[in-house]
């Protein structure tokens, strides 16, 4: 028998199952219930103040919307809003929410979104006035200053074992990019002179 994920609510109204019950279901449950074997049990004891004056913190305004989970309910109270969702990256992303979190499909998708979004920002940096280096962005210099060819070798540094191919991986989107943006420009010269 397969359950459906349902949103978390505070106050569910489904009768908890029995300890015993759920240790017989559950190789471990309850290995906690011992005071004596929980770390934090000094802090968990009546009369000691928090701080916190409230139950459930006052939410944060939602001024575009918002990617939610299928489990739960709503937002939760505080949430980021630095880099809202944008353009191919976004749609992806957007997608990716009406997945469960317990579906690879949800996370290989926002993998995908951050993939996109990079190529997203490579090429709006073409349209300004400091293009992405890939030379000295991404450290390809400074493994021939500053001993860092030497620095690998001897050492047990886990990097050196696919440092060999870090400059194929890393140079490939760059030549293939040119490559493409030089047939986009001879195939535009031969429109221009027909």
């Amino acid at each position: 028998m397969t359950e459906i994920a349902t949103p978390y609510i505070a106050n569910k109204r489904t009768p908890m199952r029995s300890a015993e019950d759920l240790r017989a279901q559950i190789p471990g449950w309850g290995a906690d219930l011992d005071p004596a074997d929980r770390p934090s049990y000094p802090r968990e004891q009546a009369g000691i103040e928090t701080g916190a004056h409230w139950d459930f913190p006052e939410r944060q305004p939602e001024k575009w919307p918002r990617e939610r989970s299928v489990e739960h309910a709503f937002l939760p109270p505080v949430f980021g809003t630095s880099t809202p969702p944008a353009g191919a990256s976004g749609a992806i992303r957007r997608h990716a929410y009406k997945y469960s979190e317990g579906r690879a499909a949800h996370w290989l998708l926002l993998i995908a979104a951050d993939r996109v979004d990079a190529w997203e920002h490579h090429l709006k940096s073409f349209a300004t006035l400091h293009p992405d280096n890939p030379i000295t962005e991404t450290g390809v210099a400074a493994e021939f200053r500053r001993d860092g060819l030497s620095s690998g070798f001897g050492q047990k540094r886990a990097d050196t074992n696919h440092q060999w191919i870090d400059p194929i991986i890393v140079s490939t989107r760059w030549v293939l990019t040119a490559v493409a943006l030089a047939a986009a420009l001879k195939t535009l010269g031969k429109h221009r002179t027909t």
